[in-house]
């Protein structure tokens, strides 16, 4: 068992909060030229091919129990979806803006647990929830005016990523970092390419290729490089400390989409949409604040109702 170290962990996410969006940014530039299949293929591939070496090297193994595997192998399928969702907003949407909606992932998580776990959600939660709801709504309202339909893709990111950071942290502990990485890199690029084998004939959209140049090449494999690097750091950190603690660290995404946006394409948030971002930040960190409170709540109930302290206070 890997002993938590919080603060090794937010740095890890801090990392991770730079590199994602980066990674987002290239993969808008590419998309407006390269079909998103190549993108995600070529994204894992390079995933499975810079890490492979190492666990080599590390003297690692790219084994792992049955159970692991089955839960990798939809730990992966959800890491495709919701990169594949991410990249295809980002050919409509501004950076900051998408990622921003996708920030509704915590209140789906939350009125998952409340509606279909059965768990306690307090009033004050519910509420915080509406209002995140509603900053998200003014983020896509502006979007969808522009765009359509395409303005709530980030919505099936912020699914897809709740359900993977649940996986991820569940597995993290049991297994090596870079040989999970490692094998999901391998089993995305199985999954990829027997796709593009099974439908490229049947010219479905997405799964075309494109021969490409010198300075697509290089974002290309910048993708992969920080996509893998990213998500490694992502891993680490919840192996290293508790997900109720690095939950508000992932809100720093949003400011560095912000500053990487207005860098490389000269957007920023319109002023809806930037209130709808201040929104949802707020009532995500209360919501976060708020569970933190209940399971510390929780935990000394757990203390007081226990055999031993009961005994000590007869």
């Amino acid at each position: 068992m890997i002993q938590d170290k919080p603060l090794s962990g937010m740095l890890l996410m801090t990392g991770f909060c730079i590199l994602a969006p980066l990674g987002d940014a290239f993969a808008k530039i590419l998309g407006e030229t390269v079909p998103l299949g190549q993108l995600l293929l070529v994204r894992f591939a390079l995933q499975a091919a810079l890490l492979i070496p190492v666990v080599w090297l590390m003297r690692g193994s790219l084994r792992m129990p049955m159970r692991l595997l089955h839960l990798t192998v939809l730990r992966t399928i959800l890491h495709i979806l919701g990169i594949a969702a991410m990249f295809a907003s980002l050919r409509f949407l501004p950076l900051a803006d998408a990622i921003a909606i996708a920030f509704v992932m915590p209140f789906l998580m939350l009125l998952l647990g409340r509606f279909v776990l059965g768990e306690e959600v307090g009033p004050y939660r519910l509420m915080a929830c509406l209002v995140g709801f509603a900053g998200t709504l003014l983020v896509i309202q502006p979007n969808y005016a522009a765009v359509g339909a395409p303005a709530l893709l980030p919505l099936g990111v912020a699914v897809a990523f709740a359900l993977f950071m649940m996986v991820t942290r569940s597995i993290a502990k049991a297994t090596d970092p870079i040989s999970l990485q490692a094998i999901s890199g391998l089993i995305a690029t199985a999954i990829l390419g027997s796709a593009w084998l099974a439908f490229s004939s049947a010219d479905v959209p997405g799964l075309g290729f494109v021969s490409l140049e010198g300075r697509e090449i290089w974002l290309l494999g910048a993708i992969g490089v920080l996509g893998t690097v990213a998500h490694l750091l992502m891993t680490w950190s919840l192996r290293l400390a508790p997900a109720a603690t690095l939950a508000p660290m992932q809100y720093l995404e949003l400011p560095f989409a912000t500053l990487i946006g207005f860098v490389i394409f000269s957007d920023l948030p319109d002023t809806l949409a930037s209130l709808g971002i201040l929104l949802t930040i707020c009532s995500g960190l209360y919501v976060i604040h708020r569970e933190q409170v209940a399971a510390r709540r929780q935990a000394a109930a757990v203390v007081g109702a226990s055999p031993a302290n009961a005994g000590s206070k007869a």
